[in-house]
């Protein structure tokens, strides 16, 4: 499936992202259009961001404050409503069960339609950046939590202890992706997802506009638009007769 987004917005949608700022650089843009519409945005950050200074005399628990202040200021122009905060510590992320639980637990709790994550197949970026083994872990995560782990009764069964009931999950949206087979225009909120990357000031300097730019661009070669977030998208929601015809 190659494809250009249609304009209907979910009626939620979940973020899943290993450090605050990550979610505006891949998702911002289309975040934005979709509040706009309705949409009932949910951030989850993993981890604390509390490695992320070249400052000496900065310690992690006052960068984690900040940063988290900082990811609130930005959710907030772009319409979030919900933030989960998780805690784990910055840059020793793993795929681990406890993080697949914790994860499906809050997928049960929100029940979002569309979920928006890292791509974890993706090893490098750009070829200039080998990707954050935090993102790699996240992404992972996230899939294995969206599915099988949020749709079935069986896996973690003391989720259902908490009132936490199965929830299976429209599509999975991943960023960051060497195969994206989804584009969204965000021409109409370019400028809202640079104002959005520049509530991080602890992380990103002045030239961060023009390189978030550049990336919409690449991102919509060979597409009829100028700014755009890519995706690869997966369809999980779809009936079985639709497995059956293709065998």
């Amino acid at each position: 499936m190659t494809d250009q987004a249609d304009e209907r917005a979910p009626a939620s949608a979940m973020v899943v992202v290993a450090h605050p700022d990550d979610a505006e650089f891949l998702f911002a843009g289309t975040i934005a259009q979709w509040t706009r519409a309705g949409c009932e945005a949910t951030y989850v950050v993993i981890t604390k961001g509390d490695k992320g200074s070249e400052d000496r005399s900065m310690t992690p628990s006052r960068l984690a404050e900040i940063r988290e202040a900082e990811q609130r200021a930005a959710g907030e122009i772009l319409g979030v409503k919900n933030y989960e905060f998780m805690g784990y510590p910055d840059g020793y992320l793993g795929h681990t069960l406890d993080l697949r639980r914790d994860l499906t637990a809050l997928i049960r709790r929100y029940r979002p339609e569309v979920v928006m994550c890292f791509d974890p197949t993706t090893r490098f970026l750009m070829n200039t950046y080998p990707n954050h083994p935090d993102h790699r872990a996240s992404g992972d995560a996230t899939v294995d939590a969206v599915f099988p782990c949020a749709r079935d009764h069986l896996t973690f069964p003391e989720l259902l202890a908490d009132g936490l009931e199965p929830h299976k999950v429209a599509e999975l949206w991943m960023g960051a992706s060497a195969e994206p087979n989804t584009w969204v225009d965000i021409g109409q909120t370019m400028e809202i997802k640079l104002k959005a990357l520049m509530a991080h000031p602890s992380q990103l300097g002045e030239d961060v506009p023009d390189f978030a730019r550049m990336m919409a661009r690449e991102s919509a070669a060979g597409q009829p638009m100028e700014f755009a977030e890519s995706f690869r998208r997966i369809e999980l929601d779809r009936p079985r007769e639709v497995f059956k015809d293709a065998t």
